[in-house]
């Protein structure tokens, strides 16, 4: 039997061509819309969406290519890109009768919030990125030894063929490294969750390794050219992150500073799986973002 979200109904939503997302939803009041990150799936939100669900309505969807929600052929190197991905969160939203809502990510996740938030900003009303860089900061400060910490970026970036080949030989083994070695208390993703984990990444080794290729491409460049436009988040922005940047040389508040003026910045000390290691300050830390 798959995992579920305790108290959430599961729905399978239309958001573009051909294209559903698994959804769980539950609660009530002001919506808040969670995005998981590598390599997991919704399921990493489930301690934080039980807590927001008693004064929100909280929406926890599989991203495209994720989980149980569509897998869509790339085509043209879009199909990925977290602005397509970012097109799905909001159209998701609408689709269940919201407008404008909060939005939170994590990881891959942040990346998808983080565009949502330039592309949309009439519809995200705050926006929570947790443990991750902006797509264009992250390949400028990924050099030297910040390169072997991402290997995974750059063997998803080559060109298609050969990253899926190396993922899909040994996917357990290459999914379940990251699973390991980011995680501070392994304890916080019991077995069956991990288990979960690694059967849905199993199945959807060519998505991933396209959403990661994305951002070598499109993502990259939707960046830069919102940098050079001067483009700027709109909304309360709250970001935490794991203090990897002093060890990799980089100021990653600054840099967050240089997209959202209204930010409040911190590190903590969990590890990357931070919603699930520690559930009730991440829930803390959303609700004080909501109230602002």
């Amino acid at each position: 039997m798959a995992l579920s979200i305790p108290g959430f109904d599961y729905r399978r939503v239309p958001v573009a061509d051909g294209v559903s997302l698994n959804a769980a939803v539950g609660g009530s009041g002001s919506p808040i819309v969670l995005l998981h990150g590598f390599p997991q799936t919704h399921l990493m939100w489930r301690h934080v969406a039980a807590d927001l669900a008693a004064d929100h309505t909280v929406i926890c969807p599989d991203l495209r290519g994720y989980g149980a929600s569509g897998k869509p052929a790339e085509t043209d190197g879009t199909v990925y890109s977290k602005r397509t991905m970012a097109a799905d969160t909001v159209a998701l939203a609408r689709a269940l009768g919201h407008e404008r809502f909060a939005l939170a990510g994590h990881d891959r996740g942040a990346l998808v919030a983080f565009r949502a938030g330039l592309d949309h900003p009439g519809a995200i009303t705050h926006l929570a990125c947790l443990d991750v860089l902006p797509t264009l900061d992250m390949w400028e400060a990924m050099r030297g030894i910040g390169g072997a910490v991402g290997f995974h970026l750059y063997l998803m970036a080559q060109p298609p063929g050969l990253p899926e080949r190396l993922v899909a030989a040994a996917p357990d083994a290459f999914f379940g490294h990251f699973l390991d070695i980011w995680a501070k208390d392994p304890a916080a993703i019991p077995a069956e969750v991990r288990a979960a984990y690694l059967d849905a990444c199993r199945a959807a080794v060519p998505s991933i390794v396209a959403d990661y290729r994305a951002s070598a491409g499109a993502d990259a460049e939707h960046d830069r050219a919102d940098r050079a436009a001067g483009r700027r988040l709109a909304m309360p922005v709250t970001v935490l992150q794991q203090d990897w940047g002093a060890a990799l040389g980089f100021d990653a508040a600054a840099l967050w500073g240089a997209w959202a003026s209204d930010l409040r910045h911190g590190t903590v000390d969990h590890g990357h799986f931070m919603a699930e290691e520690a559930p009730a300050a991440i829930a803390a830390a959303l609700r004080e973002l909501l109230a602002r």
